[in-house]
């Protein structure tokens, strides 16, 4: 497991012991969010340092510095070919990256404030951005164009989410609540409701007929995207999930 912090810095971790095998140490500020390729033998960083850096597991070795952000970086995805990423950031803009050669492929132009979070779909072909305006956008991988726009949200998009099947979307907001949304026409099928603060992340299972989210709140919360039902309320932490 790969994880980013407030210190700067990413640690690699064994998960059969517990133990850091290596800290990655190149940021200049905070790292915001990480991903893994499919193959596991990268990482990307995405950091308020402006930059994305993209690391060898193997080794801990930086790759290369993804330079092109003018603002925070906040959100990294990785399509699963391997080949690309897509970051968000508070510069309004997403980035789609060739991470074989660390350049630029397009900028992804249409949100008027910061972007939040990003996802992209099993079958590579469209991602999902959440972002402070209060919408989510679908974008088209292969050309870089907005296919369109989610609107419901009352608040920040903070987290979304992509079934495996690349039929469903769900996010989290600012405004307390979970919408689930069908990725195909852009329609809003239902809202959860049941969180008392902002929902910060958001996860989807592999059968495509649960979801998990955490809030601001201290709960974690487990829902029927079937019918938009909450199944129960995993109670424990004692600040933010």
């Amino acid at each position: 497991a790969i994880s980013g912090s407030r210190d700067n810095t990413l640690k690699v971790w064994n998960l059969t012991t517990g133990e850091v095998l290596c800290t990655l140490t190149s940021h200049s500020d905070s790292v915001n969010s990480v991903a893994i390729s499919p193959d596991g033998k990268r990482a990307i960083s995405a950091s308020w340092d402006n930059t994305l850096k993209v690391w060898n597991l193997a080794t801990g070795a930086e790759l290369f510095t993804l330079n092109g952000h003018s603002d925070w970086v906040n959100a990294v995805a990785i399509a699963p070919d391997g080949q690309r990423a897509i970051s968000g950031s508070r510069d309004h803009t997403l980035k789609v990256w060739n991470l074989a050669t660390g350049k630029e492929l397009f900028t992804l132009n249409g949100h008027s404030r910061s972007i939040y979070a990003v996802a992209i779909s099993l079958d590579g072909k469209l991602a999902i951005s959440g972002s402070r305006d209060h919408t989510l956008k679908v974008w088209n991988l292969a050309d870089g164009a907005e296919s369109f726009t989610l609107n419901g949200h009352s608040n920040s998009v903070l987290a979304v989410d992509a079934s495996f099947d690349a039929k469903q979307v769900i996010s989290g907001s600012d405004d307390n609540t979970l919408k689930v949304w069908n990725l195909a026409t852009g329609k809003e099928l239902f809202t959860l409701t049941g969180h008392s603060s902002s929902v910060y992340a958001v996860a989807i299972a592999a059968d495509g007929k649960r979801a998990i989210s955490g809030s601001y709140d201290n709960k974690v919360k487990v829902w029927n995207l079937e019918t938009g039902a909450e199944l129960f309320t995993i109670h424990g932490h004692s600040s933010w999930v």
